[in-house]
């Protein structure tokens, strides 16, 4: 059974994750940074340094929520980043943050689902999605529709949360994301469903070599996982 946000309520997961982004879009980047002391900054960083060499010029960012990803992508001079996310209130945000910083003509953000994307085959360079594939519905289909867009040896860059193995780290992890992190979630965002969801859906996820298998699964090569900070999150690097 998927996990969803809102367990009282009907509606596919994919449009009680929308409503879920809406319901917390205007408090999201605050507490985004607020929770992981920043360092999903210096995470998204690392990402994007690892398409240096390929040098990408028409990216697409999935699930790119208020745009962090693909503004953290412009440092790759890029001629192009395209966002897409479901979200229209997160989106909404973005589209603020980007016009403020004078990089429309760099940025387009635009609604849009990972699992049926609005793109001709082989258009993207390169895609990259940071804490997104564990939102989809179908994860095989979306991840399958990613790989259609990509140009042949095009990269993948996947940013995900997965789940510590070694002790303490284990323990504290679970420790913050189960009894701290809803809680503070809750008190400012003031959707108790959105930060309960987080570390059940990151429980649910397939991470590490699992994730791996299901990238080749699919068809996609020289997949790699590289872990983050005693394996909190992971990089999940591939190529088309």
């Amino acid at each position: 059974m998927a996990v969803v946000p809102y367990k009282e309520e009907v509606g596919s997961k994919k449009e009680q994750v929308a409503t879920m982004f809406n319901n917390i879009s205007k408090k999201y980047d605050f507490l985004n940074h607020f929770l992981s002391m920043g360092i999903d900054i210096i995470w998204r960083k690392k990402a994007i340094r690892l398409l240096k060499d390929k040098q990408p010029k028409q990216m697409l960012d999935i699930a790119t929520g208020t745009g962090d990803f693909a503004i953290a992508a412009l440092k790759l001079n890029p001629t192009k980043v395209t966002g897409i996310d479901i979200s229209e209130g997160m989106l909404n945000v973005g589209k603020e943050k980007i016009k403020a910083k004078g990089l429309t003509d760099k940025i387009e953000l635009q609604l849009g689902d990972s699992e049926n994307l609005n793109f001709d085959n082989e258009t993207f360079d390169a895609y990259t999605v940071g804490f997104g594939v564990r939102n989809f519905e179908n994860l095989e289909k979306g991840l399958t529709e990613m790989l259609r867009v990509l140009k042949p040896n095009g990269s993948a860059i996947i940013l995900e949360f997965s789940k510590p193995k070694k002790f303490p780290i284990k323990q504290i992890y679970n420790f913050y994301f189960n009894k701290i992190l809803p809680g503070i979630g809750k008190l400012v965002s003031k959707d108790s469903s959105a930060y309960t969801y987080l570390p059940e859906s990151v429980d649910a996820f397939p991470d590490g070599e699992d994730f791996i298998k299901i990238l080749n699964k699919i068809g996609y090569k020289d997949a790699k996982a590289i872990p983050l900070m005693f394996g909190i999150a992971s990089i999940y690097k591939a190529t088309k």
